[in-house]
């Protein structure tokens, strides 16, 4: 690798809304039956800053108050799963392996996300997004979207085991409205061009709530595989359904036909409940009750 001649480098990746097929891009059911969701990024983000320094490797989470520091010649081969912030250092640590030689640069890296962890919009995926984007850049390896998506799924659910699928590090990196196909190995990232009057509409219509608190996705994963693993389990239907959903609402998209969009909303949440016992829950429900009191026409648990 060539000396660097910038210092101090800076990526940002977009937190995603999923509107429609999740659960279908997981790994164990679309190798069998094809997965398919429409999803959207927000101007919520992940964001990273490097600083090329000596002798050590510091990562930062900001927004969680965590630092941990690594000294490069101790840790060359050795991995630091059980500390805090390993999603940094396994970045790291792959990003070096395949475009570094696996010469461990000495830097520090500075992480934060506009949204809490279990927030359901993907945020420990786009900072994985967020991360292999900067050192992409820092090692000139020139990955593209695809690439750049390719390599957060891998570090996060291979590397790290985290449970989860797979739509979230592609909306990360692609940014934008998208439907995205998956199939076995292979995976289509379709932007959709929207019309914007009906952009505009959409954007005015939707509120984006938290409800006080997080949640752990990989429960729900754990038990939506169950079913992708099951033939004779009867939730399988469900996901169909999901997928279903996915496509009618790609085509309304694409119309800007509002009000079907409402109702495909609502289907797909009242079968996505189906998949798993863990999605909904009193605290949940409580707020769906009451958007639907104050004139919500339509609801997304994400």
């Amino acid at each position: 690798m060539q000396k660097l001649q910038k210092k101090i480098f800076r990526a940002r990746a977009p937190l995603r809304v999923s509107l429609a097929g999740g659960g279908t891009d997981i790994k164990s059911y679309f190798n069998t039956n094809k997965g398919a969701v429409l999803n959207f990024t927000i101007s919520k983000y992940a964001y990273a800053e490097v600083k090329i320094i000596e002798s050590l490797f510091i990562a930062k989470a900001i927004d969680l108050d965590i630092e941990v520091k690594v000294n490069i010649s101790e840790h060359k081969n050795k991995n630091i799963n059980g500390e805090n912030l390993f999603l940094h250092w396994q970045t790291y640590k792959y990003m070096m392996g395949k475009h570094n030689n696996s010469q461990l640069l000495p830097a520090e890296i500075s992480t934060y996300c506009d949204a809490p962890i279990g927030s359901g919009l993907g945020s420990s995926s786009t900072l994985v997004v967020c991360m292999v984007k900067i050192w992409s850049e820092i090692l000139n390896a020139g990955l593209d979207e695809y690439q750049i998506a390719e390599a957060a799924y891998e570090i996060e659910r291979n590397i790290c085991k985290l449970e989860g699928g797979m739509q979230d590090h592609y909306s990360a990196a692609f940014g934008g409205v998208n439907f995205i196909e998956f199939e076995n190995s292979k995976v289509v990232v379709h932007p959709l061009r929207i019309k914007n009057c009906f952009k505009s509409e959409l954007e005015s219509s939707l509120v984006l709530h938290y409800c006080g608190s997080s949640r752990d996705s990989s429960n729900i994963i754990r038990d939506q595989i169950k079913v992708t693993l099951d033939n004779n389990n009867d939730r399988i239907k469900f996901l169909h359904k999901l997928k279903e959903i996915a496509y009618e609402m790609k085509t309304h998209f694409l119309k800007g036909s509002i009000s079907k969009i409402i109702e495909l909303m609502n289907l797909g949440w009242s079968n996505k409940k189906e998949t798993s016992q863990k999605i909904n829950n009193k605290n949940i429900q409580e707020r769906i009750d009451l958007a639907f009191k104050f004139g919500a026409k339509s609801i997304v648990p994400v």
